[in-house]
Order: C-alpha cells, then sequence, then structure tokens
C-alpha cells in the first residue's frame, strides 16, 4: 500500500512544479559544473534535481562530518542556501493552506535542510 501512495504522490508532484524545479536544479548544475570551482557545488544541484523530481519514499540522511564539510556548507548558505531554503518553506506553506497540499508541504519542508546544506547528505530511500 505505501509504495501505492508513494508512486502516487510522485506522478502528482511531477504534474504540480516538480519536474520544472528539478529541471532548474539540473541545469544550474550543469552551469556550475563548466567551471572547475563550481564542480563541488554543481553536483549538489545535480544530486538535489534527483531528489527533487521523486521525492515521495525517499529521505535525506545526514552523515557526521567535519571542518570542512562545514566550511563549505557554510560557504554554500552565503551563496545560495539561505534562499532555497526559504523558497521552500514559502511554497510547503503554500501547500499547507489546503488539506490536499500537506503532503506536498511536508515534502518541500524535508528539502529545505538538503536546500540549506547539502554537503555531507545522502538521499536514502525509505524501508
Amino acid at each position: 500500500m505505501g509504495k501505492t501512495l508513494n508512486l502516487l504522490g510522485n506522478i502528482l508532484w511531477v504534474i504540480l512544479g516538480g519536474l520544472e524545479t528539478a529541471i532548474a536544479w539540473g541545469s544550474v548544475g550543469i552551469v556550475l559544473c563548466i567551471t572547475i570551482i563550481g564542480i563541488p557545488f554543481g553536483l549538489q544541484c545535480i544530486k538535489m534535481a534527483g531528489f527533487v523530481v521523486w521525492p515521495f519514499g525517499r529521505e535525506v540522511k545526514r552523515d557526521k562530518g567535519g571542518a570542512g564539510r562545514f566550511l563549505i556548507n557554510l560557504l554554500w548558505v552565503i551563496i545560495f542556501g539561505l534562499v532555497l531554503a526559504i523558497s521552500h518553506i514559502i511554497v510547503g506553506v503554500v501547500f499547507a493552506i489546503t488539506i490536499i497540499g500537506i503532503p506536498f508541504a511536508k515534502q518541500h519542508f524535508k528539502m529545505v535542510g538538503i536546500a540549506f546544506a547539502p554537503f555531507g547528505t545522502t538521499i536514502i530511500d525509505k524501508k
């Protein structure tokens, strides 16, 4: 039963904007990967694109990290992360206004953490 609901949720998600959001994340990731210094950031954008296109039934696991991961996440927050996290919060609140939008709001709230600090995160399937 759970897999069927996840599939239905993902299909509706793609129709209601998930595909466009994933394309945007992926496009930014490809552009960032063109430059040598942007490759680490581009790879995180591409990871986020994969998560954004199919979020139901998946979760974000945060690995323990050191000072290097903290510093690169801090740089990400300054350049991209804060705006992206706030965007997901706003869209999540808009979806949460209606009862039918609550599952989609939960997915946006789940994306806040990875949009804010993606380095050191892994996306895994729920079991």
